[in-house]
């Protein structure tokens, strides 16, 4: 009698091996000058805002995530080509953004400031009039100076990382630059040569984790793991390792020294 038919007539079917399925690698471009969301620490290490929440998303989630580190403006072309899954870089979810990729709930709320010279005379918007301001290629904060410029008479001069854009105020080349509001706090606090322009914080807007439109599959699982890592209350221990009990940074009486990062070798 066949083996088979020995374990049938004697009630001992083999029961199939349950086969645990492997998670599931997104790829997620990063900016790497983005403080405190992004940026490499004294140690070269990629820590950040963005970092710990994708992490911590992922793991509610039960998915991996692989970083990859570029430029703001290079993330956004990665994903358009869908060479990334997504991208998590303090991108302000907009109308026009919208129409090209689809975007996860909001996760932080910022809007655009106004940055001068730390012992400059210009504060104020008026007397941007014939000068120059410096902003990041691709970002909220270049759309508001392009909106701005003819209003106020000045012209714009881009670059690809913050670094860059706050290095030109403070050796003089530009008068200001724009920037998040968070982002220019936090880089003030930690001892940047700049100090915030008299302006009301403009265009108001949520940041998002951009995915392409076609894996509406990783939206929902990045919207779920949100939810619950603010339930949980790891959100806000999140936010406030990097923000100190939120976007205060004026508390800190202190401030340390300033640290220029290396730059960062992001191999995931």
């Amino acid at each position: 009698m066949w083996p088979w038919a020995l374990a049938f007539f004697s009630g001992q079917v083999a029961k199939p091996e349950r086969v645990q399925a492997a998670e599931k690698t997104y790829t997620i471009a990063m900016d790497t000058t983005f403080p405190p969301f992004e940026f490499a620490d004294k140690n070269n290490k990629r820590v950040g805002i963005d970092i710990d929440l994708i992490r911590a998303i992922a793991k509610a989630e039960g998915f991996k995530v692989q970083l990859k580190a570029t430029s703001f403006n290079g993330a956004v072309q990665e994903l358009q080509a869908n060479q990334v899954d997504g991208v998590m870089a303090g991108m302000s979810i907009t109308p026009e953004r919208k129409k090209v990729f689809a975007f996860s709930d909001p996760y932080y709320q910022s809007g655009v400031v106004m940055a001068v010279a730390k012992k400059g005379h210009i504060t104020k918007l008026s007397q941007l009039r014939g000068k120059r301001v410096a902003v990041k290629t691709g970002t909220a904060s270049a759309d508001y100076a392009n909106s701005s410029k003819k209003k106020y008479g000045f012209k714009t001069v881009t670059f690809d990382d913050s670094n860059n854009v706050y290095q030109d105020v403070i050796s003089g080349n530009s008068a200001a630059c724009f920037e998040d509001k968070p982002v220019m706090q936090y880089a003030i606090a930690t001892g940047l040569g700049l100090k915030l322009g008299n302006m009301k914080m403009a265009m108001a807007n949520d940041y998002g984790i951009a995915v392409s439109k076609s894996n509406p599959e990783l939206v929902k699982k990045i919207n779920a793991g949100l939810k619950k890592v603010r339930k949980s209350g790891e959100y806000t221990k999140i936010v406030e390792k990097y923000l100190a009990m939120g976007p205060r940074p004026t508390r800190i009486k202190r401030p340390r020294k300033p640290t220029t990062p290396a730059a960062p070798s992001w191999a995931y």
